[in-house]
């Protein structure tokens, strides 16, 4: 039952007041484990497309981290916001509108990544986002489908960061296969390669770990394979591109610009590994269009292409230049109502990830529904005059609403905490991280005590805005929750009214038949209205409602 879906308006809150059909400029920047990237891009809303009108690109490499602590440095990170301060003013010197940056395996990973983040807010202002492996993988797909035809065919799509390898499966409709391996350039080369040229023994060893690490992803992406399908590998990511130019300069003297359709074999591949490992990490750097930093990690980055190929039973890879940070923006055109023809099964890729997770917990989803339909009642009726909150936010309140419940997956002992943890812990596609822990917490606090930061969970969102959002929304899904107490749908609708001047908040009840006098509901009000009054500032008033005297709800 999908029915709850569709009510969740689609406002376009965020978009600045103009005609859809002018021009946009938008910055997406990608904090990787080996360096941060930028686009800046034109979009044409009547299209839809975008152009790219600016590229920046720098290697900060986040992944040489504390061998002790597994840490980020301080001169990496330093590096970064140096490189962050040098992007936001490039976006703001073309009239960008908005800079949406994302975060990924080296930050992800990193006990400081957080704290990493906070300062890059409080010294850049900038907002970064961290999104898990496979939101990163679903991201690079949009980013690939800006830049290919897939024309309903299969297509394999890896790309190989510096702490972690994607691979994807589609066909230019909804991914079939998402995935996200921990080995990476940059991973790889810090933490297996010791010795310059790499020993026999070392690549050997290397070898063997990529594959074992590769072969479970491998094999779930050949299981989304129909009966003889072929698909064709897709390559992405600098660590590709290079080993492209390499191929290019080695085979025809000149490497095509841009680089976009071009392709070599695996039988290519190998030979280029086999000579790389018998260079020294100087002798790499003479290779033209190799620089020192590419240099160092080029070796195990080639290496897991090889192994991925061979793994794929792939002959051959062709290159798109565009990625991760490129489906950032296909991301944020999708979110804000700018695709409505191409692609448009994406744009409701968060409610359906909710719902993939509801079935999973074997959540109610009759009842998780109807608490949902109060919830966001709530909130529409309260915007404006308890909270000013946006589609965003009102997103995030359903999402919580339709699997508060999930921890009775667990025990119902604590289910709220269990809701919180399978939350956090599940792959919800489209949302980042701090999304994630929001929805998490809004889940965790529809029951039992209110949001506390000596919680650990609450102390988890670093975002004080965040912060505040699941202190309000949370009081809003508690009532939610008590509206329907019985799980049978007896309240049929509610309508709030605001009372400043006797600091009143009346819930106007309507029954779903006449003769309920819904009391267990009314006393589930009574019993978490704490947290609402305390919230608001605002004495919370139940009335029952007969059918004759009901008012019409918003």
């Amino acid at each position: 039952m999908v029915s709850a879906v569709p009510k969740i308006k689609k406002k376009l809150v965020s978009i600045p007041a103009m005609t859809m059909a002018h021009e946009r400029i938008l910055a997406a920047i990608d904090v990787g484990t080996n360096s941060i990237h930028m686009v800046v891009v034109r979009i044409q809303p009547a299209l839809p497309a975008f152009t790219i009108i600016a590229r920046e690109k720098t290697t900060v490499r986040l992944g040489d981290r504390n061998r002790q602590n597994g840490n980020l440095t301080d001169e990496a990170m330093e590096r970064a916001i140096d490189t962050l301060k040098r992007c936001q003013e490039i976006a703001k010197s073309l009239n960008a509108e908005q800079t949406i940056a994302v975060a990924t395996s080296a930050t992800r990973e990193a006990p400081n990544g957080r704290d990493f983040l906070q300062r890059i807010e409080a010294e850049v202002g900038l907002w970064i986002n961290l999104i898990s492996g496979p939101e990163e993988a679903r991201r690079i797909y949009l980013g690939v489908l800006s830049g290919m035809e897939l024309n309903g065919q299969p297509h394999v799509i890896i790309d190989i960061g510096g702490g972690s390898t994607e691979l994807v499966l589609g066909d230019g409709h909804e991914p079939r296969t998402l995935s996200s391996t921990k080995i990476g350039a940059v991973r790889l080369t810090v933490e297996h390669i010791t010795t310059d040229p790499i020993s026999n023994v070392e690549f050997q060893a290397l070898q063997a770990y990529i594959r074992g690490m590769l072969e479970r992803p491998v094999e779930e992406l050949k299981a989304g394979l129909q009966l003889g399908e072929k698909p064709r590998l897709v390559g992405t990511s600098g660590t590709i591109e290079t080993l492209a130019m390499i191929h290019a300069r080695e085979k025809t003297g000149a490497v095509p610009s841009p680089l976009n359709g071009y392709e070599f074999s695996l039988k290519d591949l190998r030979e280029t590994v086999a000579y790389l490992r018998r260079l020294s990490v100087a002798g790499r750097t003479e290779i033209p269009g190799v620089n020192d930093r590419r240099a160092e990690i080029i070796l195990a980055g080639a290496l897991i292409l090889q192994e991925a190929m061979t793994l794929l039973g792939m002959e051959s890879i062709v290159i798109c230049e565009r990625s991760l940070r490129e489906g950032v923006i296909v991301d944020w055109m999708l979110t804000h109502g700018l695709i409505e023809d191409r692609l448009r099964y994406q744009g409701s890729v968060r409610q359906r990830s909710v719902l993939d997770t509801a079935n999973k917990y074997r959540v109610k989803l009759d009842y998780s529904e109807h608490v949902a339909t109060f919830a966001l009642s709530l909130f529409d009726q309260t915007q404006g005059s308890l909270h000013n909150w946006g589609e965003e936010e009102r997103e995030l309140l359903w999402a919580a609403a339709i699997l508060h419940n999930c921890g009775h997956h667990v025990s119902h002992s604590s289910h709220h905490k269990h809701s919180y943890y399978l939350i956090r812990h599940s792959d919800l596609l489209g949302y980042t991280e701090t999304e994630i822990e929001t929805i998490a917490n809004l889940a965790r606090y529809h029951r039992k005590s209110a949001p506390k930061k000596k919680h650990e969970s609450y102390r988890s969102l670093t975002s004080k805005r965040h912060r505040h959002v699941v202190d309000q929304l949370s009081a809003l899904l508690r009532l939610a929750v008590a509206l329907d107490r019985r799980q049978i749908g007896a309240v049929k609708q509610v309508v709030c009214e605001v009372r400043p001047q006797s600091q009143e908040f009346r819930l106007l009840i309507q029954p779903a038949k006449p003769d309920d006098d819904c009391a267990l509901e009314l006393w589930s009000l009574d019993y978490k209205k704490a947290s609402f009054e305390t919230e608001f500032g605002l004495k919370l008033v139940p009335v029952l409602q007969t059918a004759a005297a009901a008012v019409v709800g918003c």
